[in-house]
């Protein structure tokens, strides 16, 4: 019996190679996701601190040089959360597309294998019926040479 031959071979390697690809990306996104979580929780913690500075400044003496300096620091704080609010939500989207794509390549992957398996079912069935076919063969023409020794001797 000759040996089996997948003809989509190919086109699994690629895919393979595509989703191989696309996880990469997705693992890159989820990096770059956590770290524009980390830059927003310490700008948070920043201005989370410098609000509290604030507060304690205003219960001993009140100054107001001090209070615009401590405004405008404040003031630059929040922008900083709002820009890094910004990125991690467009980080967010990047991470979702790019495991959108990484499920996509690795449903293609999945179909491809599907049909190997499936062929390879196929392919053994087939083995297995001529296998068969040969051994019911065998069998008939020992059977009939053994007829033939015996009518030919009685």
């Amino acid at each position: 019996m000759k040996r089996f031959f997948f003809p989509l071979r190919s086109v699994a390697v690629l895919r393979a190679h595509r989703q191989a690809r696309a996880q990469e990306i997705f693992a890159a996104a989820v990096h770059a996701y956590v770290q524009a979580e980390e830059v927003q929780s310490r700008v948070v913690t920043q201005q989370r601190t410098l609000a509290e500075l604030i507060a304690t400044g205003r219960r001993a003496t009140f100054s107001a040089a001090d209070e615009i300096s401590f405004w405008g620091a404040y003031r630059s704080a929040c922008a900083e959360q709002v820009i890094a609010e910004c990125a991690v939500i467009e980080a967010r989207e990047t991470m979702e597309k790019r495991r959108a794509e990484y499920l996509e390549a690795h449903r293609a992957v999945k179909v491809i294998e599907q049909l190997e398996q499936k062929a390879r079912v196929d392919y053994r069935r087939a083995s297995e019926r001529t296998a068969q076919n040969e051994l019911d063969e065998l069998a008939g023409l020992y059977r009939a040479r053994r007829i033939a020794a015996t009518t030919r001797f009685s």
